[in-house]
């Protein structure tokens, strides 16, 4: 899984002790910011010799905590809420003062205070002198806090700020980023999917008219990347071949963006092998023989304009051969007869399931945050009602229906 996958939404409680290191706990929060995590920092009076306050709250977008005897948040119990509202805490840069302060339990600040009263993990990145870093003190309350399940990244080889060469310079922010995302991994859930490759198709196909029209569909993208995010979640090596949408990329999912329904089915094709493609795209029916220049109303009525049918991209996926996926599931948009149209459309295009929704006027689907669908096996004789859901939870039941086919 990657990075964004395992981050995104995660909550960090970044403790920047005091050190010449400290700058790079400023390139480090920017790291987990943009991989979806929320930070929120407590700066040690020694870290604020090096960073400031401002610095670290422009980066993070949090309040700043510096202060174990604030009244407005110790009103709160703020180094109890502090430590507990986290999924993982990291010390970086961890001096040699305070490591020593976390071994021996003493709580004289904010941050030691936090630490004593978490109850959640705690990653340190050392940052000191080489002699401090191979002092005996030093290494007995490395072993003491490993002992205690407290967890290490670095510290690094190099030359120092002080002049020195050796062991002692904290890990660079993207080697902390991995040692968090590797904390993160260990504590995921099972991915069921693991090893499989899922292709999605999402959103509208825009077929142009001329150079400056086309013609499209309500479809906005929104169950179909929730698809592909809830395949990913559950561990899936996803290709997400989208239409023009505004949604934002799935986490974990490969997109190859695409403006037409040939393009489409090109990108389809390049990415198979999958074992599962889900095919929730609202693809164009129809294409034009679109004009090379933009079409001018002279008075002449109406222009001419001829339809060329498009491939049928489920069909192709469901056809018989080697490189057909072991579950072809397609998405049947209704305006009526829900269940007889879709049961037809199983049967017509040889996919393998069907999920069959109504999109009448005044369903509110197309665009809209929820969806209530129908799962038909292949002959269309089994049927599953689920109830009316949010199109994130329509996904993650979607995926663990796709997660027991492959695990049974």
């Amino acid at each position: 899984m990657s990075d964004l996958a395992l981050l995104d939404g995660k909550r960090i409680l970044l403790i920047i002790s005091g050190g010449i290191a400290a700058y790079k706990s400023l390139e480090l929060i920017r790291r987990l910011k943009e991989r979806g995590c929320r930070v929120r920092c407590v700066l040690t009076a020694g870290g604020s010799k090096f960073v400031t306050p401002l610095s670290v709250s422009a980066l993070s977008e949090e309040k700043v905590f510096t202060d174990l005897w604030s009244l407005t948040d110790e009103a709160e119990m703020g180094h109890i809420r502090l430590s507990r509202e986290a999924d993982l805490v990291v010390v970086a840069p961890a001096s040699a003062d305070i490591l020593a302060k976390m071994a021996a339990g003493l709580a004289d600040d904010l941050a030691t205070t936090a630490l004593l009263a978490t109850d959640k993990a705690v990653l340190v990145a050392p940052a000191m002198n080489v002699m401090m870093w191979v002092h005996p003190a030093t290494r007995a309350n490395v072993t003491t806090l490993e002992a205690r399940g407290v967890r290490r990244v670095g510290p690094d080889s190099g030359d120092m700020a002080c002049g020195e060469v050796g062991a002692g310079r904290m890990s660079e922010p993207m080697a902390i980023v991995a040692a968090i995302a590797a904390f993160f991994a260990e504590q995921a859930p099972p991915r069921p999917l693991a090893g499989l490759h899922a292709l999605v198709t999402s959103g509208p196909t825009h077929e142009p008219i001329d150079p400056v029209r086309y013609i499209a569909n309500r479809s906005s993208g929104k169950q179909g990347h929730a698809v592909a995010a809830a395949l990913a979640r559950l561990g899936a090596r996803v290709t997400l071949v989208s239409g023009p949408t505004h949604e934002p990329d799935p986490a974990g999912a490969a997109v190859l963006r695409v403006e037409t329904a040939r393009e489409m089915l090109a990108a389809c094709e390049a990415a198979l092998p999958a074992d599962v493609a889900v095919c929730a795209a609202a693809v164009a029916d129809w294409r034009f023989e679109a004009a090379g220049q933009k079409l001018k109303k002279e008075g002449g009525g109406p222009p001419r304009l001829v339809l060329a049918e498009n491939p049928d991209i489920l069909a192709t996926l469901s056809r018989p051969g080697p490189v057909r996926p072991r579950l072809v599931v397609g998405f049947a948009a209704e305006t009526e007869r829900v269940l007889e149209h879709a049961g037809a459309k199983l049967r017509r295009k040889g996919c393998d399931w069907i999920l069959a929704n109504d999109v009448s006027p005044g369903s509110g689907v197309f665009g809209g945050d929820s969806n209530a669908v129908h799962l038909l096996t292949r002959d269309g004789n089994d049927v599953e009602s689920w109830p009316r859901a949010g199109k994130d939870e329509v996904a993650a039941r979607l995926a663990e229906r796709i997660a027991l086919h492959f695990t049974t």
